[in-house]
C-alpha cells in the first residue's frame, strides 16, 4: 500500500504520524531520519496496515512502513 500525506508529531514522544485528508496513520519502521526531516513535511510511504499491533503512541492506524520518498 502506498499513501502520501503530511508528517506530524504525535502527543506522545518519538511518535510521528501521517494525515491524510481521510485518516490519520502512526508511522513505524522505516528509515526513521526521512520521517523526521520536518514535521510537515509532505511525504510518500509504502507499506502495510498492521491492525492489531500495540502501540504506546495512542494515535492513528499504525502503518508499517518499508519505505519513505518526499512526497
Amino acid at each position: 500500500m502506498t499513501i502520501t500525506g503530511t508528517l506530524q508529531e504525535g502527543v506522545e514522544g518519538n511518535c510521528v504520524l501521517l494525515k491524510t485528508p481521510d485518516r490519520l496513520y502512526q508511522l513505524i519502521c522505516g528509515d526513521r531520519s526521512k520521517l523526521k526531516r520536518n514535521a510537515s513535511s509532505k511525504v510518500t510511504v509504502t507499506g502495510r496496515i498492521a491492525l492489531g499491533m500495540m502501540t504506546t503512541c495512542q494515535q492513528g492506524t499504525p502503518f508499517q512502513v518499508t519505505d519513505v520518498r518526499p512526497g
